[in-house]
């Protein structure tokens, strides 16, 4: 019994021995749980934080300027903008420069003070559901908190009119669409061709391969290719859907998204590509994509949480991730009914990026031969 015993101690030492020994064992252990809770923890939050916001100012008296003083001087508005048109509030929305509107109509003060009562108009873009919502609240919060400061002496009712502007009826579509479609993509696109080309190499043919008439780079193009084809079937199975079974909307046009959907495809096969270069099995380039690309996806590109309520630090991340500027893309293109001039930049970083994963995994595929 004693012998049995001693002979289970010594298996038990030796298992533990093997897994404090597998870094990618520990990882799992206490790495992904570890980044969880932190990230949950103190990262990711649904409050909104250091939002901005454009004020149109009718009425530029005493009760407009303090409101909006008010409202700046709350943790939830980093900056302002004042307009002197309505359209302006349109150019804002479209280019991503305001989130929120406050309009104070002409007379706003002598309203207060003749008839007891006032209108506020308040104007969220709402082709981000969460953020249009807590940003309305935190503002007719900060009108309210107002309104009974001067109740003090005469009773005045300040009344804000609340209008969602690009997604009226707040359906939770417009924001599932567009996330899923960039995870979607990004599997199918840098995990399959990640763990695809890591099998090659783990079965040695790959290098076999190699000794072919057939040039490096035709390879690499020939393995990744039809995961390429399959992406943008998949753009198009998902916009299908979006638009004829969730009524999605297409306010833009359908072919500069399944381009820029092409594009995001192609940046997502060239991270696969790279990943492929330094992972030496399909386990590794599995773990690598579902950790380092599938959470960061769900997580850090306003898919589920809004950007600006990250810490500064994982706002950076969440900057480095293709899924980000495509989300703002798919947005831009179906909600907004938006052209290219205003996705100019997250294109020019999807195709940056692009660039510079392809030269990348260029340099670690030489280096390695």
């Amino acid at each position: 019994m004693i012998f049995q015993f001693r002979q289970l101690i010594a298996f038990v030492k030796k298992e533990f021995y093997h897994i404090f020994r597998d870094g990618r064992t520990l990882l799992i252990l206490f790495g992904i749980p570890v980044m969880d809770v932190i990230l949950f923890g103190f990262a990711l939050t649904n409050e909104v934080k250091n939002a901005e916001i454009a004020v149109i100012d009718y009425s530029r008296d005493q009760y407009s300027i303090e409101i909006t003083n008010k409202i700046m001087s709350s943790k939830y508005f980093s900056s302002i903008q004042y307009f002197n048109k309505y359209d302006d509030i349109g150019t804002s929305f479209k280019n991503g420069s305001a989130q929120i509107a406050v309009i104070f109509p002409e007379g706003f003060a002598n309203k207060l003070d003749h008839e007891n009562k006032a209108d506020i108009q308040i104007i969220a873009d709402a082709s981000n559901i969460n953020t249009a919502i807590m940003l309305t609240n935190y503002t007719t919060s900060i009108i309210n908190d107002y309104q009974t400061e001067i109740n003090s002496s005469v009773p005045m009712l300040i009344q804000p009119k609340v209008r969602m502007i690009y997604n009226p009826e707040l359906r939770s579509v417009f924001v599932f669409i567009p996330g899923v479609m960039a995870l979607v993509l990004m599997i199918v696109s840098a995990m399959l061709t990640s763990i695809t080309l890591a099998r090659e190499k783990e079965l040695g043919t790959m290098e076999l391969l190699m000794i072919t008439p057939l040039r490096p780079i035709t390879i690499i193009i020939g393995k990744v290719l039809p995961y390429l084809v399959l992406s943008v079937i998949n753009s198009g199975i998902i916009i299908g859907m979006g638009m004829y079974v969730f009524n999605m909307p297409m306010n833009g046009n359908i072919f500069v998204l399944l381009a820029e959907s092409t594009l995001y495809a192609i940046t997502s096969l060239s991270l696969g590509i790279l990943i492929s270069t330094k992972a030496e099995t399909q386990q590794t380039a599995m773990f690598v994509s579902l950790i380092g690309l599938m959470l960061p996806t769900i997580l850090l590109t306003g898919f589920i949480f809004p950007v600006e309520s990250l810490p500064e630090i994982l706002q950076y991340v969440s900057a480095a991730i293709p899924a980000t500027w495509f989300i703002e893309i798919i947005k831009s293109i179906m909600i907004k009914g938006l052209g290219i001039e205003y996705f100019w930049k997250p294109t020019l970083v999807l195709i940056g990026m692009t660039i510079f994963f392809i030269m990348l995994s260029l340099k670690n595929y030489k280096s390695r031969m």
